[in-house]
């Protein structure tokens, strides 16, 4: 059933006609989805929260395009997809949420038209990053964004960037075609985000051994699961007897399944959506899929009680899970979903090394 309050939200934000507008959307769309963190189903609230992300994005995108034009810059010369990588991508954004964004771009017809059209995509990505702040969307710090040449770049240039990492795979390199891997269209051209995805994905059945060099930044971050079943807390500093979720969870479980994706040939991006397409390959049994879901779920749900809201009126987190939030009966879901992540990573670092036997 859809939520009435929220489909007059998204209109709402679909006619703004500026920034200021947006921001104020965007608080009241936060403060409203914060109401409902502890009564709505964690999907639930992450598709919600998620569908109001890409509207706001969408009109700031929209608005910037009529921005680029009153500055004397015109319309856009050729067809283009903006694309949302990192937790975007994978339709996993919290309240607290960063722009990793890319652009890509038709080949325009001639040559000579190139220099104009890179100019042009340059502007707007630069002017989009701009307006996006105003909204209440900071840039990402690893300048995975597109107002980066890097992330910016025409269909072609951009095969050519996918082959180049592919064959050079340093590990800079592979961090790039990871975060490539969770690419998503946001606006635009759906048939140019497409043939960029299917470049990625023969490149990748091309080039079976950069799945190992996959692996080993897949397998940077280990679950905090010790030895003997014990939870990995900070030891020391402000954070002591903390969890990190982020990277002690979170994070270990999207990348163990964003591989086996890659491997299987699953486009999809949402993790869950991953792991639901895994199991419909047989990648996966069922009892295993049920037991992965579950995990993620109760992960997803622990990262939203890591947020705070700053003075700003905007929301953050650093990742980390007080020990005052964890009871006896969130500690034991938490091991438990962390058990699962262990087997995951294992199982996913088995399969990987026998493929390349």
């Amino acid at each position: 059933m859809r939520d009435s309050a929220r489909e007059k939200l998204l209109n709402r934000i679909g006619s703004a006609d500026g920034y200021p507008e947006l921001r104020r959307l965007r608080d009241q769309a936060h403060e409203r989805m914060e109401s409902l963190l502890s009564s709505m189903p964690v999907e639930q609230f992450y598709t919600a929260i998620n569908e109001i992300h890409d509207a706001l994005i969408r009109r700031v995108l929209i608005l910037t395009e009529s921005d680029m034009a009153r500055q004397g810059n015109g319309s856009p010369p050729v067809p283009y997809a903006y694309l949302l990588f990192g937790s975007g991508g994978r339709e996993e954004q919290t309240l607290s949420s960063d722009q990793d964004s890319g652009i890509v771009y038709e080949d325009p017809p001639q040559e000579e038209e190139l220099e104009q059209v890179r100019d042009y995509f340059a502007k707007y990505g630069e002017l989009t990053v701009e307006n996006l702040q105003k909204v209440g969307y900071p840039p990402c710090e690893g300048n995975v964004i597109s107002s980066n040449r890097l992330w910016c770049d025409s269909l072609s240039a951009w095969k050519s960037k996918l082959d180049g990492w592919f064959d050079r795979a340093e590990f800079e390199e592979v961090r790039y075609l990871l975060i490539v891997a969770d690419g998503r269209r946001v606006y635009g051209e759906e048939s140019l985000f497409t043939s960029y995805k299917d470049h990625f994905f023969s490149d990748t059945l091309a080039k079976p051994r950069i799945v190992k060099r996959m692996l080993d930044n897949t397998m940077r971050h280990k679950v905090l699961l010790g030895l003997f079943g014990q939870l990995l807390k900070e030891q020391y500093g402000e954070q002591a007897g903390s969890v990190d979720i982020k990277y002690g969870a979170y994070i270990p479980m999207v990348n163990a399944i964003r591989m086996m994706a890659i491997q299987s040939g699953v486009r999809s991006t949402s993790t869950l959506q991953r792991i639901e397409e895994l199991e419909a390959a047989g990648a996966v049994t069922e009892e295993q899929s049920s037991a992965l879901q579950d995990a993620f779920r109760s992960f997803l749900r622990f990262r939203l009680m890591t947020m705070k809201q700053d003075e700003d009126g905007l929301y953050s987190s650093n990742g980390m899970l007080s020990r005052q939030k964890l009871d006896k009966t969130l500690t034991e879901q938490l091991k438990q979903g962390l058990r699962v992540g262990k087997r995951l990573q294992r199982s996913v670092s088995r399969r990987v090394t026998g493929k390349l036997r």
